[in-house]
């Protein structure tokens, strides 16, 4: 094998998300596509698939000019288990905490718990970006875009 072509992680998730773009298109292709201003239900599946099957490409062509070295085995010697628990234990708390708390506490539990999962970050750089999600999110989820969960169970805000 070449030098300047050698097998790296970038070369794997690029034709990842090339394959599934084109499959995406491709099946979408089967459904009415209509216009932009009448979408059919095919529009969608089509045009997300060739948008990531461009992204594929890009992310398999930045591997040519990587200086990054080859990859020689999938996994790494030490799994980061704790991040993995961590960004797995979000999502659940968000449904749990929802479903009990509402969206203010699930909001700030699934991302607080997420951001401890990275191996640099603090406790208080996890409540800070907590805070900061929550508050966005209430303000595009509830106030803007009006989605019917409440903010706190209980408590009508």
């Amino acid at each position: 094998m070449s030098e300047k072509f050698s097998w790296k992680r970038d070369y794997y998730a690029g034709g990842l998300m090339l394959l599934l773009g084109v499959g995406a298109a491709v099946t979408g292709s089967g459904y009415k596509f209509g216009s932009l201003a009448r979408m059919g239900p095919g529009f969608m599946p089509v045009v997300l698939g060739i948008v990531l099957a461009f992204i594929g490409i890009l992310i398999a062509g930045t591997a040519l000019g990587s200086a990054e070295p080859d990859d020689k085995k999938f996994l790494p010697d030490n799994p980061q288990w704790f991040g993995w628990f961590c960004i797995l234990a979000g999502p659940v708390l968000f449904i749990i905490v929802g479903e009990y708390g509402g969206m203010i506490p699930a909001v700030f539990a699934c991302v607080f718990v997420c951001a401890l999962g990275d191996k640099t970050g603090t406790y208080k750089s996890s409540f800070i970006l907590a805070c900061g999600v929550t508050v966005f999110g209430v303000v595009l989820f509830h106030y803007l875009l009006n989605i019917p969960f409440p903010l706190l169970r209980g408590v009508n805000l």
